[in-house]
């Protein structure tokens, strides 16, 4: 994960919102009158987004237009942590702010559900949705029942006591986040995120402690257990969702629940991935969302579909049906992003 926003063409800014000021890295403009809003899960910040704008660099297909935000609570936002529907008119607020009257949203978990409460309050506004194993209706039954619902997604209820326990731990917890961090605990510790947490970046394991806030993890964890997944059928964009399929925070409950609410979903799951596709595979994420960096057309009503993606090492084997990875297949015939 990088944190020079200088060298990703970005620029560092606070932008007044209804929810106070929120901080934001943006930049890449091509003209275009539609954002790319990146909006980051719980114990992140703009940063997760890198490994995905680096790899589209690679390409040679850059992302453009691009407004990264740090969520109310995390990053350099500070808290506290507001209530779903504020928080996406904030969003909204700050693209506005930009520019830009209209929007693609990507979120990662968290910023999922988030991105999915946009294009629901801002239908007209919203092209597109990409979600990166959003947080669901699971997340929701452990949030409001950490015990009894703990077996259903037991990695995620692991993750709740833990935060309880730091922030029980009050101004210590910090200290200790900062040790486990130096003897690299913590990337023993973050093995649930990962499907090969040997092989991630230390500055992503870094990364993540740096980002490990409880105070705002258990205000979002309280603020969901009341949230109306039926909002979303008023979502009328196309959606697109990638997940590993070693996602210890998502369920197959709830991909069938989001082929019932949306218009217009498919589903990809790459099986060598865990909770974190964008970062262990930016490449094959950035793929799975293509419908989204190109969105400008209508909604197609259809059934789910879904994909199954296996990349390992160099070599890739593949039971889709797209074509093998390359920039070409990326973009064509898709217009430029």
């Amino acid at each position: 994960m990088d944190t020079d926003a200088a060298r990703l063409g970005l620029r560092q800014m606070l932008v007044p919102t209804a929810v106070g000021a929120v901080a934001v890295r943006a930049g890449r403009g091509s003209g275009s009158p539609v954002a790319t809003v990146l909006l980051h899960g719980a114990a992140g910040s703009w940063r997760t987004w890198t490994p995905l704008i680096d790899a589209s660099d690679r390409l040679g297909l850059p992302l453009s237009d691009i407004v990264a935000i740090d969520l109310p609570g995390w990053g350099d936002t500070p808290g506290p942590v507001p209530d779903p529907a504020d928080l996406a008119v904030a969003v909204a607020a700050v693209a506005r702010a930009l520019g830009y009257p209209r929007w693609r949203v990507v979120g990662h978990s968290l910023g999922g559900v988030i991105a999915l409460d946009v294009a629901a309050r801002f239908p007209r506004e919203t092209v597109a949705v990409g979600v990166v194993s959003p947080s669901g209706a699971g997340v929701r039954a452990v949030s409001r029942h950490p015990v009894l619902a703990a077996a259903r997604l037991p990695g995620f209820a692991g993750m709740v006591w833990a935060m309880r326990i730091l922030r029980l731990l009050g101004p210590a917890a910090r200290p200790l986040l900062r040790l486990l961090r130096r003897t690299r605990v913590i990337r023993a510790l973050a093995r649930p995120l990962f499907r090969h947490p040997s092989a991630v970046d230390p500055a992503v394991s870094d990364a993540l402690a740096d980002e490990i806030r409880p105070t705002a993890f258990l205000a979002a964890m309280r603020s969901s257990r009341a949230h109306d997944d039926g909002l979303w059928r008023r979502v009328v964009c196309p959606v697109r969702s990638v997940r590993g399929a070693h996602d210890v925070f998502v369920g197959p409950r709830d991909t069938r629940a989001w082929d019932r609410l949306l218009l217009d979903h498919d589903e990809t799951v790459l099986a060598d991935s865990g909770h974190f596709a964008h970062v262990e595979q930016p490449v094959e994420t950035l793929r799975a969302l293509r419908d989204v960096w190109a969105a400008h057309r209508a909604p197609r009503p259809r059934q789910g579909r879904r994909e199954i993606v296996t990349v390992r090492g160099a070599s890739a084997s593949r039971s889709s049906v797209w074509p093998a990875m390359s920039p070409q297949a990326l973009s064509t015939p898709r217009p430029p992003v």
